[in-house]
């Protein structure tokens, strides 16, 4: 792993980029510096990463955390690259048929407080992520249906047991969201990482201003040594986009690692020239609109049908990606991904099909059948933050309304937002997304199962078939059967009960002032955050 802990290099292959801000083969790693970026949000709605699901921790929270396993940041773009970041040496590979994993832990790590951080604070973070207990809420929870236990033999070594063996095994465990806590703290208090930062990260959390900035100062004890090379990190929480594009613009900051529409990128190039660069990819989120199946009259099928049949997603994909992060129609899958459904297979889907009038004028029929009160108007609740979601919730009330169906829409900002999925579930429909890190389709779309299996489904349904037509899925082995399975998997939930609507994948448009360098783009927002392999170089403005 010596090119891990040296300077990039190789330029991101499969993306498309302009300026000079990429690491290449010339640069060398300055060290020193203060690097201040933009959150597009207000505030987290917690710091509990294994409890959230939004870039508004990831982002600004990150940089103070280890993990067990990461993606390579030298290699971002490939999914499948994984290093250790905690454990030591290669990425373990399974032994006992594929179903124990044993992981061996760098030695002498400490958490920011001076404790040493040992296998039992590995086992107490991914029991709490696997196997939540009762009043905790662990997001990704779903995705280790193939763990059967975790065991400590000795303080350096952690092994994971599996029920069966599989292939999304290791890529769920390196998940960015996979914080590693103190078991001390979690002893007295499951709760008490949802209101305080305590890590072993690059970077030690100092102060926090609401709606306002996060700071923290390099960790001179990271046991990656050599690491990291800035000596401090400011994360400004602004969910305006125009406030973010001034600020790169004023040199204020220097990242936004979301990203942005066309428009904007090329406004800023056209203003700032080769002191900006971009990085553009395919993005592994998709944004959802999630009915409330406990809210009448969306616990009826045939209104949810008339919902994804009243969406022009081919019109929408050409409109929509001029003005929003939003390009790619497709289904349960990254459309990239060869578990993806093809554009025919897709058009056998109601709400896919060319015949748009004809969809429409069914979705009418329903509704009426349904008996649903159209001088009624509904509630859709948003998230206040402009890409995407207030762009495409106008453009889907917009579609709504062709068929009868009248929605007012409830913006909040993220905080109140997730409160409302989550707790008070006060939304007839509401935005909502699957954005994950690792490209790994058979745990990525487990979002869609029961919300009582995932409580990351918001809608409120408990369908047995549907989690038996996806646990089908993720076992079979065979990559052709895997893929037919996928298929009815995704029919049910697309077609058949409409348990979520998919609107439109979105597309990754990142621009970073030039002197920011170290930093690759990658297929997910989520990843490249730990911000310890990057450096600035203040000759780039001169």
């Amino acid at each position: 792993m010596q090119g891990f802990r040296a300077a990039l290099a190789a330029a991101v292959g499969a993306s498309a980029m302009l300026g000079a801000g990429v690491a290449n083969a010339d640069d060398k790693p300055i060290y020193g510096g203060e690097f201040t970026f933009v959150v597009p949000a207000n505030a987290p709605p917690s710091f509990d990463a294994h409890r959230e699901t939004t870039y508004a921790v990831i982002h600004p929270v990150r940089p103070f955390y280890s993990t067990l396993l990461r993606v390579n940041p030298e290699n971002p773009g490939d999914p499948s690259d994984f290093v250790c970041d905690l454990c030591v040496g290669d990425v373990p590979e399974g032994t006992n048929d594929g179903k124990t994993y044993t992981f061996k832990l760098h030695e002498g790590v400490k958490f920011h407080d001076g404790a040493p951080l040992t296998s039992a604070d590995i086992k107490a973070s991914f029991d709490r992520i696997i196997f939540p207990p009762e009043g905790v809420s662990s997001a990704r929870k779903s995705f280790y249906q193939m763990v059967d236990s975790i065991d400590t033999p000795d303080p350096a070594t952690v092994v994971f047991n599996l029920k069966f063996a599989s292939s999304a095994f290791i890529p769920a465990l390196a998940a960015p969201y996979n914080f590693i806590y103190s078991k001390a703290k979690l002893d007295v208090d499951q709760h008490w990482y949802e209101k305080n930062i305590l890590g072993s990260g690059p970077f030690i959390f100092k102060e926090y201003q609401p709606g306002a900035f996060m700071t923290g100062d390099k960790n001179p004890d990271y046991y990656l040594k050599g690491l990291p090379y800035l000596d401090k990190i400011t994360a400004i929480f602004a969910n305006k986009e125009s406030v973010q594009v001034q600020a790169l613009r004023g040199n204020r900051a220097s990242a936004q690692f979301r990203g942005f529409p066309p428009k904007v990128r090329d406004d800023l190039v056209a203003a700032l020239g080769d002191k900006v660069t971009v990085q553009e990819t395919d993005w592994n989120c998709v944004l959802l609109a999630t009915p409330n199946h406990d809210r009448p009259p969306f616990n009826d099928v045939r209104v949810r049908r008339a919902l994804t049949l009243a969406v022009d997603r081919w019109g929408g994909s050409e409109y929509l990606s001029k003005i929003a992060i939003v390009k790619t129609v497709g289904g349960l899958v990254y459309p990239k991904h060869s578990l993806a459904a093809t554009k025919d297979e897709l058009e056998a889907l109601d709400g896919y099909r060319p015949d748009l009038e004809a969809s429409r004028a069914k979705a009418r029929e329903l509704l009426k059948e349904a008996g649903v009160d159209l001088s009624k108007t509904y509630i859709y609740n948003n998230r206040g933050v402009d890409q995407p979601y207030k762009v495409v919730g106008v453009w889907l009330i917009d579609q709504w309304r062709q068929i009868g169906l009248n929605f007012e829409q409830k913006v909040q900002p993220t905080g109140p937002f997730y409160a409302t999925l989550r707790e008070s579930r006060d939304f007839d429909v509401s935005a909502d997304f699957n954005c994950q890190s690792i490209v790994n389709p058979p745990i990525d779309t487990s979002k869609y199962l029961s919300s009582d299996v995932n409580p990351a489904n918001y809608s409120g349904i408990v369908d047995r078939k549907m989690d038996a037509l996806y646990e089908a899925m993720l076992l079979e082995a065979d990559p052709a059967k895997q893929r037919m399975k996928m298929r009815e998997y995704e029919k049910y939930v697309l077609h058949d009960e409409v348990t979520q609507l998919i609107t439109l994948w979105w597309y990754r448009t990142t621009v970073h002032r030039s002197h920011f360098k170290g930093w690759k783009v990658s297929p997910s927002h989520y990843l490249g955050q730990a911000l310890d392999t990057v450096w600035l170089d203040p000759s780039v403005d001169k």
